[in-house]
């Protein structure tokens, strides 16, 4: 059974790539998902907020503070070069995986701005990342910016990285553009190599109690891979070299066949670890290698967009005929209606 597939430029042994999470982070737990049969790993993300807040903190108590005591000499302050950074602990990190993991390891920035991700970019690929994720999180809330502003925001920064990095660059995408195909297509010309649909963004709760906002952490469900499942059907061997990645609400095998069918290169899994631990890679290969054999497959290659768009009867099932068909086909509970 041939389960190999190409994936941002490399050939992998199979689909199934574990996604930024705190699995990614500690190297015991990585090579577990190795072991396992993990293709290849992204690794947790460092955020853009996170350095600033920490850069500035730096400056506020160990460079200004030169100024005040300046008359007190040398050897007053800590030398800031003897603290290590979370961009320092990021990097060693990635060392560390890999020289530990003999699969690719994809570094991941989650940002909104331009700013030093080029310089982080720079040294990612120095310390030895194979390919870099870009996680783009940009809540246009403000009302002035049209469409093509957001939009060119991410533009803008991929092209900047591109400029400047040697390795593969994939965009993690949300569902929220307009136009999620053309969208793509833009990101392909601006030279990504990947794309990996879609993004899950946590939104803020209310506690009616207190009257404040609170974190709310809810993970993903099987039923969220289906809006993923429809736009990889639909881009699926429309963008000549683009590699297509599904993210979001894979839990099991039968999640991560259908986006096979519908044509994706590579298939990311992280609620399901966190909830059912680096085995479930091995039980997730399982079940689609036993399922090949049911249907008679002998490569992901021949399951690849066997269900796309180019490739069903009717096309515009996954447009709005299917909203139509699925709202046709409800039935209502006994005694509901009389």
């Amino acid at each position: 059974m041939d389960l190999t597939t190409q994936y941002l430029g490399f050939e992998l042994k199979n689909p199934i790539v574990p996604s930024a999470s705190p699995l990614t982070k500690s190297i015991a737990q990585a090579k577990e998902l190795e072991d396992q049969g993990a293709a290849a790993i992204i690794m947790y993300s460092l955020f853009e907020e996170a350095i600033t807040a920490e850069n500035e903190t730096m400056n506020r108590f160990l460079h200004q503070q030169d100024t005040g005591f300046a008359e007190i000499g040398e050897g007053f302050l800590p030398d800031w070069n003897d603290f290590s950074t979370g961009l320092d602990n990021y990097l060693e990190n990635l060392r560390q995986l890999k020289e530990a993991l003999d699969i690719p390891v994809i570094a991941s920035l989650n940002g909104v701005t331009p700013g030093g991700w080029i310089e982080h970019a720079k040294e990612l690929e120095q310390a030895g990342a194979d390919a870099l994720e870009l996680n783009v999180y940009y809540v246009a809330a403000d009302i002035s910016l049209d469409g093509s502003q957001v939009e060119e925001r991410y533009l803008e920064i991929l092209r900047l990285l591109k400029s400047q990095i040697s390795i593969p660059i994939n965009m993690k995408l949300s569902p929220s553009f307009s136009s999620v195909g053309n969208m793509v297509r833009r990101m392909a010309e601006a030279g990504a190599d990947g794309v990996s649909l879609f993004n899950r963004f946590y939104q803020p709760d209310i506690n009616i109690d207190s009257l404040r906002l609170q974190p709310s952490l809810h993970p993903s469900t099987s039923a969220e891979a289906l809006l993923a499942m429809r736009w990889i059907a639909i881009l699926y061997g429309r963008i000549d070299g683009l590699s297509l990645g599904a993210t979001g609400g894979i839990h099991t095998a039968d999640d991560a066949i259908k986006l096979l069918l519908a044509g994706t290169d590579a298939v990311h899994l992280c609620s399901t670890l966190l909830k059912n631990g680096a085995p479930q890679v091995t039980r997730i290969l399982e079940g689609i290698t036993h399922w090949m054999e049911e249907q008679s497959f002998e490569s992901i290659a021949d399951v690849r967009g066997r269900v796309s768009a180019l490739a069903v009867p009717n096309p515009a099932d996954f447009e709005r005929a299917n909203y139509v068909n699925i709202i046709d086909s409800y039935s209502f509970s006994p005694g509901v209606l009389v």
